[in-house]
């Protein structure tokens, strides 16, 4: 349980620091920046837990193979 409140403090702290380097300007698509600035890294550190392996890779992620190979080809991963 630990590391999931040490990864959500993480994004806590990014969020702050997100907010703060607006400047006063208004905030825009937060959700789906978000979900960019972690979905790569995510997809690159398990596919490298698995050799490469996007069958082994989608497993772990609860994916569809084809869902996985889509997310992949967005980042530019392969």
């Amino acid at each position: 349980m630990g590391s999931q409140q040490d990864l959500a403090s993480c994004v806590r702290t990014a969020l702050d620091e997100y907010f703060k380097d607006l400047d006063g300007q208004p905030p825009h698509a937060v959700y789906d920046m978000v979900l960019q600035c972690m979905e790569k890294p995510l997809l690159e550190y398990v596919l490298n837990r698995t050799g490469g392996n996007q069958s082994k890779a989608a497993d772990i992620l609860g994916l569809n193979r084809n869902t996985l190979r889509k997310k992949l080809q967005q980042h530019n991963l392969q």
